[in-house]
């Protein structure tokens, strides 16, 4: 090892020795000690630092904070282009990362953009939570949606569908429990509405469901409402309007209504049945939500309706339930049942695998082959349930034969295997048709 002032020894530049960086105490100290008359090698060699960052300090004259170095960056002449650029492609940085390489011909990284931009981000997230309160004038709008929830039902949670539609003025809602989200429960909740407020309004206002829209897309300003959805506003003379895709909150009157049913009117309920269920609803209704005061009007929307929006709807002039008559193509599965709305009716079994047509209405479900009625059902309640007609079975499940009876064993004569009784069908498939 080569000594001090040997050759081969390698002494360090006076550029490249580093001033340390102390706190605000340790150079309160060294000033303290200078004051004291003590050189800076004797103040170094106490505090533990070098003699060069003791006098930077005393020729500074105090401690300062540090200051990050100042950066320029290549996109500082490019604000207004970067925020055009950003907005347009609704935040991607990474596109706009892009799009410098291509236009700008200027190449950085993906995180120089991101602190580029961050400004426009914070813009771009506040405009979308900025909500512009809408108000209709009475008998214009009524906004409908759906929500879930699981009840407990006869001792057994159930997924409960809850149809609401509230009249945009009055705040008044309608709700409508279903078993499924489906076009008919659609049609079925907004005509019990319109039954309910006797009336109906100028416009409905839906989100985007696939039951009733076909395709929206707003770029391109398309917008498709499903056939049979736009003859049952016809039929009803009511204008359809979508909410724009991700934007719920649109329709924020009916949401706020799907969240005062679920955590109002069924929140904690048991109930025995699904009537007593659909009774409380009608109760909570007339005695809770129409009376009680409404957050936004400061008045009982049952009040505010009866005031000005009933003379505002246009009145029913007895017109017939659109949804009165089903009418749906099914074809025979080979337990000789159609399958509906999950239940299964029985049809006479030399018509499976035929494709059949099913009418519902009234309250019975009746199948068609060929133009003649071949099955007639009450329409069943519920989900997972069937309905057998005994005879649709003749032929491939017959009743016991005749037994024959031993007067002096007193034994019975089982029926033969192809002739054995319909119960012990009935016992393999778990409970009676």
């Amino acid at each position: 090892m080569a000594l001090p002032g040997q050759k081969g020894q390698i002494l360090p530049s006076r550029k490249t020795r580093r001033v340390e960086m102390k706190d605000q105490d340790t150079v309160g100290l060294m000033f303290k000690l200078s004051n004291l008359n003590w050189g800076t090698k004797r103040i170094a060699r106490e505090l533990g630092c070098s003699r060069n960052t003791v006098r930077h300090y005393l020729r500074q004259g105090g401690w300062r904070p540090a200051k990050a170095p100042e950066r320029v960056s290549a996109l500082c002449d490019l604000g207004d282009w970067l925020r055009e650029t950003f907005l347009q492609h609704a935040g991607n940085a990474e596109v706009v990362r892009q799009e410098l390489i291509s236009q700008k011909k200027i190449e950085v990284s993906l995180r120089t953009v991101e602190r580029a931009v961050k400004p426009f981000r914070m813009e771009l997230e506040a405009q979308a939570r900025a909500t512009l309160r809408f108000e209709t004038v009475p008998g214009e709008q009524i906004q409908i949606d759906f929500g879930s929830k699981k009840v407990k039902i006869d001792g057994i949670f159930i997924k409960v569908h809850i149809f609401v539609a509230t009249l945009g003025y009055s705040r008044r809602c309608f709700v409508r429990l279903t078993r499924h989200e489906r076009q008919h429960a659609w049609f079925c909740g907004l005509e019990g509405a319109f039954n309910h407020f006797q009336g109906v309004t100028e416009k409905v206002l839906l989100d985007n469901a696939r039951a009733l829209v076909s395709k929206h897309n707003v770029q391109q300003d398309e917008l498709i409402f499903n056939s049979r959805f736009l003859a049952f506003c016809k039929h009803w003379d009511i204008s359809p309007r979508a909410c724009k895709p991700r934007r719920a909150r649109t329709k924020g009157k009916v949401e706020s209504g799907v969240k005062y049913v679920k955590n109002n009117a069924l929140a904690g309920h048991e109930f025995d049945s699904w009537e007593a269920m659909e009774s409380r609803l009608v109760w909570w209704l007339a005695e809770i939500a129409d009376k009680r005061e409404h957050g936004t009007t400061a008045e009982q929307p049952i009040v505010r309706f009866n005031k000005e929006e009933r003379k505002a709807l246009k009145p029913l002039d007895g017109r017939v339930p659109f949804i009165q008559i089903r009418e749906l193509e099914r074809r025979v599965h080979n337990d000789s049942c159609v399958l509906i709305d999950t239940n299964a009716y029985s049809v006479p079994w030399k018509y499976i695998r035929s494709v059949v047509t099913v009418i519902i209405g009234g309250g019975q479900v009746e199948v068609i082959y060929a133009g003649e009625s071949i099955a007639v059902h009450a329409e069943l309640p519920g989900k997972n349930r069937r309905s057998i007609e005994r005879t649709h079975l003749n032929g491939i499940v017959v009743e016991p034969c005749l037994t024959t009876i031993n007067d002096d064993l007193h034994d019975v004569e089982e029926a033969s295997e192809l002739s054995r009784s319909l119960k012990k069908y009935e016992d393999a498939a778990g409970g009676a048709w």
